[in-house]
């Protein structure tokens, strides 16, 4: 393992492994290494010197960080400037009994949102700039560090979601959010899943601007006494707004919504997939149109289950002889379905994704060619 302190040995690195045509993992915290095809045993490159807070402007709601800066510590600072990160980055390492802290860069690579992905947009909304090195062992940098930037390719929004296959990450600069001082969690119990995420979506496309609605099926792990299942409803704000939001949040749907007195504590346990540790099935997410969620939740049929975002991202642990239906049933309702958690063996079979159709495929080897022509960044991890 070379264990690089600066961006220049990397670059340093990057060249040598590239005149060898050598590939090679990027590692940092840790705690995603097992999602993803495996990489096999490859030399790895440690980046997780890169930490700390390089700039931060809270009057302009603009923070640079180094990628692996562990979040916990960006979100502790962030928080005494009564701030905080747009897409509620999520932590999966109990899912894969790692224990770590997982790092803004990782959260960003494999587009780790939580809950407020639905009110404030996933990593893509929020990262506005980054440097890196890319495979040709130069220095590169896109987007710009300010909100609003309207010129050029907005290219910080390909290393989401890339799983460190583009560049090796340097520097991220993000858009932060004010944190509200006052939150309320609502509960609409016993109803089954039809009528739950249809309530789901009401709140959704109201004025109230929840930051989480989630549904718990009968059976969840994570809150009791449910009936046939419960909608869950996150709302924020200071403190008269929030209670003026909560009398209209209950005569919206002319239902009886019950507090949670430990909300906030269920949604991080639903970010972060709490329901799933320990599970031996392997564990999926599903990105789907909400309004289908009821649907392909029964015909999935899992033993274990539950609905984010509203119905537009459903987890699943299931066993092995369920992967070709969750694919398909993913790809025939313009969805995605991404393995989450399974076997080495499994991850190589299966790759993180179904393989994309042939017009996909090509536009996305022609970006791999342009940031990374030789192949030599996490081979394989996405396929």
């Amino acid at each position: 393992m070379t264990k690089a302190q600066t961006e220049s040995q990397i670059v340093d690195f990057v060249r040598q492994q590239r005149a060898v045509k050598a590939p090679f993992e990027i590692v940092a915290g840790g705690t995603r290494r097992g999602i993803g095809a495996p990489t096999g045993a490859l030399p790895q490159l440690a980046v997780s010197a890169l930490t700390g807070i390089v700039n931060y402007e809270p009057e302009e709601l603009l923070c640079t960080v180094a990628p692996a800066t562990p979040v916990p510590e960006l979100e502790a600072v962030l928080a005494q400037r009564g701030q905080r990160l747009g897409f509620d980055p999520a932590d999966w390492s109990g899912v894969h009994g790692i224990n770590g802290t997982p790092t803004i860069g990782g959260a960003v690579c494999v587009d780790a949102f939580g809950p407020g992905r639905l009110l404030r947009g996933p990593p893509r909304d929020s990262l506005l700039a980054y440097r890196g090195v890319n495979g040709l062992g130069e220095t590169i940098r896109g987007g710009a560090k300010v909100v609003k930037n309207v010129t050029g390719f907005d290219i910080p929004k390909l290393m989401c979601g890339a799983f460190g296959t583009l560049s090796v990450l340097t520097e991220l600069t993000f858009r932060v959010y004010p944190r509200p001082s006052h939150a309320a969690v609502l509960a609409i119990m016993d109803v089954g899943p039809l009528e739950g995420f249809a309530h789901l979506r009401k709140f959704a496309r109201s004025a109230l601007e929840p930051s989480g609605l989630a549904y718990l099926p009968s059976g969840n792990t994570l809150l009791s006494d449910v009936g046939r299942g419960a909608a869950i409803i996150r709302l924020e704000g200071e403190a008269q707004p929030l209670r003026e939001k909560t009398a209209l949040a209950n005569a919206l749907l002319g239902v009886t919504l019950e507090d949670i007195a430990d909300g906030i504590t269920l949604f991080e346990k639903i970010k972060n997939g709490a329901m799933f540790a320990g599970s031996n099935l392997e564990i999926w997410r599903l990105m789907i149109p909400a309004a289908d969620a009821p649907r392909i939740a029964a015909e999935i049929a899992a033993p274990l289950w539950l609905g984010d975002q509203s119905g537009g991202l459903l987890w699943f642990a299931a066993p092995l002889q369920s992967a070709s239906l969750i694919r398909s049933i993913a790809a025939a309702n313009d969805g995605q379905a991404m393995l989450l958690k399974a076997s080495d063996a499994r991850r190589a079979e299966l790759g993180l994704y179904a393989p994309p159709p042939p017009a996909l495929a090509k536009l996305r080897g022609g970006i791999k060619s342009a940031f990374d022509p030789d192949g030599l960044f996490n081979p394989g991890r996405i396929t």
